[in-house]
């Protein structure tokens, strides 16, 4: 097995401690100790998220904004200060900035629904990419359908990064807005997004940004990149289900009407009029999952505590180390830059012989839990020649013996099939067997 690189001093993150904190992560999986590898999908949760969602849910329940009493006045204070916490995370100007969603897809969908069709006229065109997940996709290819739109996507070059030599003749003049992750969800490819929000601006179009593999894994400055929205989710960053945000420019903001109506949206209403209120609220719509947002401030509390640029530096020598390692297999084709700066903790890779969804069942088998499949995004695996891939993706709780223990499983399934000779660690000696 290769040699591994310690990082820095000053990067290394205590993974033993820190696993101490996430409780499903003390399991054994098929009689072994549970390796999660799939946080890219969706992130384990400390107790500090767990414990904070439970104690409201405990000992001061109430709803929030609808209350003069004590238990809908602390509810309040808490969900506004949430708010707060997201906005201070990604240096938004103002918490009136953030608004709550359900997670990304929803967010995105608000955007295509409210900014897209109040905005968006027939012939006017919408830049993606060839990297976008389906949530970044899907609403602007119904928009364009319905609107009379025109799609263009700036293509992948051969080491999976973007070609950006392609702005110049793809964003033009007719360009009304441009959506594009900051980090693939397939390949982990980083995307400088500076250059591309330069023309799209210099052209006067509206740049979306989709920061869901990002925002929890790497420092995210929003007024810094001069997003006009960004979207990501709870549950990618250590937080719950059903809450995400949507950063939104004032001004557009403001200009936008509601995408659902209903309770708390409007400051007055009769029986033939109505007066929204203003951002974010007029987008709440009704009820509004306030222990969840909530607890997704619990969440940025434990990842400011460590430190996002410490949160990037473990995930990157993670990434490097199983770069190097699954790169040594025979029968093993990487996907996406093998730059680690230009790639974040994704690995995504097939294994000659054996389909992706036989591996990932194989590898649970061992204890490592990994995604198969298109990752929902058809388009680019389809680009790719793929009909599925294996992915791994790394957090704050993984270490190198994680990767080790994704390289030892690999090889035990691979002379479970023939198609290798290499040994086989004892502990993997009875796992591996492909159907």
């Amino acid at each position: 097995m290769s040699s591994f690189a310690l990082p820095a001093p000053e990067a290394v993150i205590d993974v033993a401690r820190i696993r101490r904190d996430f409780p499903a992560l003390a399991q054994l999986v098929h009689g072994r100790p549970l390796v999660f590898l799939d946080s890219a999908a969706s992130s384990q949760k400390p107790v500090q998220v767990l414990e904070t969602m439970d104690s409201l849910y405990r000992t001061s329940y109430a709803n929030v904004h609808r209350g003069a009493y004590a238990f809908s006045r602390h509810s309040t204070d808490l969900y506004d200060a949430a708010r707060a916490k997201v906005a201070a995370f990604i240096h938004a100007p103002t918490p009136e900035q953030i608004v709550f969603t359900r997670n990304a897809t929803e967010a995105l969908n608000l955007l295509a629904y409210s900014y897209g069709r109040t905005f968006l006229q027939p012939g006017d065109e919408i830049v993606l990419t060839e990297l976008e997940h389906h949530a970044n996709d899907l609403p602007w290819q119904l928009l364009a359908r319905e609107r009379g739109l025109v799609l263009k996507r700036i293509p992948l070059t051969p080491d999976g990064t973007l070609d950006l030599r392609t702005l110049d003749t793809l964003i033009t003049p007719r360009t009304r807005l441009v959506s594009f992750a900051h980090v693939s969800n397939v390949l982990g490819t980083i995307t400088d997004p500076r250059p591309i929000i330069a023309r799209a601006h210099a052209v006067g179009a509206v740049v979306v940004l989709d920061a869901c593999q990002s925002v929890p894994h790497l420092p995210v400055d929003v007024q810094a990149l001069g997003a006009d929205f960004l979207v990501f989710s709870g549950h990618k960053m250590l937080g719950p289900t059903g809450i995400g945000a949507l950063y939104g420019r004032a001004d557009l903001l403001a200009a936008m009407p509601p995408f659902l109506t209903g309770g708390d949206v409007a400051r007055e209403v009769d029986f033939d009029a109505v007066e929204w209120e203003a951002a974010p609220l007029k987008f709440e719509a009704g009820t509004p999952a306030f222990v969840e947002a909530i607890g997704l401030g619990a969440a940025i509390d434990y990842l400011e505590a460590i430190g996002m640029e410490r949160v990037r530096a473990h995930e990157r020598e993670l990434v490097t180390y199983a770069l190097e390692l699954l790169g040594e297999l025979p029968g093993v084709q990487l996907f996406g830059p093998r730059d680690p700066e230009l790639r974040s903790g994704v690995v995504t890779f097939t294994v000659e012989g054996i389909a992706p969804q036989d591996l990932a069942l194989a590898l649970d088998q061992c204890g490592v839990a990994i995604r198969s499949g298109r990752h929902c995004a058809h388009p680019l695996h389809r680009r790719l020649g793929l009909t599925a891939s294996a992915r791994a993706s790394f957090a704050i709780y993984n270490d190198a013996a994680d990767v080790e223990a994704l390289h030892d499983g690999i090889v035990a399934i691979q002379r479970r099939a023939g198609t290798t000779r290499a040994a086989v660690p004892s502990r993997y000696a009875d796992c591996g067997g492909v159907a």
